[in-house]
């Protein structure tokens, strides 16, 4: 699948592919925190502004991150408008809007017909997800007595009605919550289209070096997450193979009855477990080949070294680390 961006490595030569890599795990790390530390919305505009600056001198195409994140749209969208209706705010000039709703036979009727509506032509849409939203939209303005001010619902039709207020604390925290999501897979995937799989693994296994004096072998776990890191976008390419396998063979995924999706869940899973052992069995073998041994010590082709460009990166990190402390404090 080429719309998961997560462990694919893109080639580029901007600033951030000189980085070392164990400088980048570690500011990505306390990147993730400081977007946790931000303590209002405009801390959290700034540190979005922040980021896309960073992210379009880094050369990488958005699209790859946008890609990325497309799957948890419908999280993200579902997060943010829960939270803009149930945020209640205290001061009444801080009420945005009033959505004055209604449910009866009428509206019951229309939302079933658009619901399957929905049902028999998806499958003939290209972009499924946008078709759900403009349903679910128009299922909104069906409610919505706004638009519908000059015909008459009550017929005695009106089983109930109900009242949508937007807030202006709704909407900041809903904005907040959205932002912080967004800023975390964006630190995240950046990490992982600018480093190779085998930088990183080098890159753990150097900051977990300390724990060696425990006995513990971190070359043996920096190799398991770096492999994991790498099967991600393989297991889901040979997952989008399997399915057209099977589509081709008349299995529809997206239809069918519960019973059926159940059948068509099992002739997805056996397929992919046999593959995943194939793989396994097929990397242990070139590994071996090429002497690998498990708990022996071993050399680097490479070495990692920081230049000035991790040290000028730690400290515009520690800066903005910093920055929203002192926002914290003073701020909060």
């Amino acid at each position: 699948m080429n719309s998961i961006s997560f462990g694919q490595y893109v080639p580029g030569n901007s600033w951030i592919y000189k980085m070392d890599p164990r400088v980048k795990i570690v500011l990505s790390i306390v990147l993730i925190v400081i977007v946790f530390l931000i303590p209002n919305i405009w801390g959290m505009l700034i540190a979005l502004g922040t980021f896309i600056l960073m992210f379009l001198s880094a050369r990488i195409s958005p699209i790859k991150v946008l890609k990325g994140i497309r799957g948890l749209l419908f999280l993200l969208l579902f997060t943010f408008i829960l939270q803009l209706i149930y945020t209640k705010g205290t001061d009444p000039t801080h009420l945005l809007y009033t959505f004055d709703m209604s449910f009866g036979l009428y509206q019951m009727l229309i939302i079933i017909g658009l619901l399957v509506l929905y049902f028999f032509t998806s499958k003939y849409i290209k972009f499924k997800f946008l078709y759900l939203l403009v349903i679910v939209f128009l299922g909104f303005v069906v409610m919505w007595n706004n638009p519908f001010e000059k015909f008459s619902w009550n017929f005695n039709m009106i089983w109930a009605n109900f009242h949508l207020e937007v807030w202006q604390e709704g909407l900041i925290k809903s904005s907040f919550i959205f932002i912080r999501i967004i800023l975390m897979i964006g630190i995240t995937s950046l990490l992982t289209l600018s480093t190779m799989s085998t930088d990183i693994n080098n890159g753990i296994e150097s900051l977990l070096s300390p724990l060696k004096v425990f006995k513990i072998n971190v070359g043996v776990f920096a190799m398991l997450i770096s492999l994991t890191l790498r099967f991600i976008p393989t297991l889901m390419n040979e997952t989008k193979k399997i399915m057209n396998a099977q589509a081709s063979r008349g299995v529809e995924f997206s239809e069918g009855s519960l019973k059926d999706k159940v059948s068509q869940i099992i002739s997805l899973l056996i397929p992919m477990f046999v593959v995943s052992f194939r793989r396994a069995d097929d990397l242990s073998n070139a590994m071996e080949a090429r002497g690998y041994v498990i708990g022996a010590k071993r050399t680097k082709l490479d070495k990692l070294k920081v230049r000035l460009i991790d040290y000028l990166a730690i400290v515009v990190v520690l800066g903005f680390l910093g920055v929203t402390i002192w926002s914290m404090i003073y701020y909060v």
